[in-house]
């Protein structure tokens, strides 16, 4: 019984560092039937998965995702590559048909600079008005103390006593 009161928390303990070992783990929904015998090809092809969106998840890409959107998008892909087009023609082929939505980084252009722009102006602005309320505030003249007549002084020496 008393050994079993040390190996508990030591199988606790042991049981907990695989749990967070193996969460952290990169998994890759990609499946063994869908990788190409090429591993230049299929290098291209991982890289090509990483940046593009799942639409069923929306926030993974489609080499992370498990939806069969997603294993469609990663056969579609390998599919391009094999047939000889480049990196950038796989890409503009998925917009054309999916959207800008399907990239999980999207292109910098007339429609997405509001996108990119925002945050970068949100920050110029903040520091602006920032540095605007320190100003105003040094320049601000001190307010003066209030000057008390001997009368109230000696009314409120006598308040303060009590």
């Amino acid at each position: 019984m008393a050994s079993l009161r040390v190996l508990l928390p030591a199988m606790t303990i042991c049981l907990s560092l695989l749990a967070v070992v193996s969460a952290s783990l990169p998994l890759a929904a990609v499946e063994p039937n869908e990788t190409l015998a090429n591993p230049t090809l299929e290098a291209r092809a991982r890289t090509l998965s990483k940046e593009l969106r799942c639409m069923v998840c929306q926030n993974q890409s489609i080499d992370d995702s498990e939806a069969p959107l997603a294993h469609d998008l990663r056969v579609l892909v390998r599919e391009r590559l094999k047939a000889g087009d480049s990196d950038a023609e796989v890409m503009d082929f998925l917009v054309a048909r999916y959207g800008e939505f399907v990239l999980l980084k999207p292109r910098l252009s007339w429609h997405t600079a509001l996108l990119w722009g925002l945050p970068p102006a949100a920050l110029v602005i903040g520091m602006t008005l920032a540095l605007a309320l320190v100003r105003r505030r040094r320049m601000a003249p001190a307010v003066p103390e209030p000057n008390l007549t001997p009368a109230e002084e000696a009314r409120l020496s006598d308040l303060l006593r009590d």
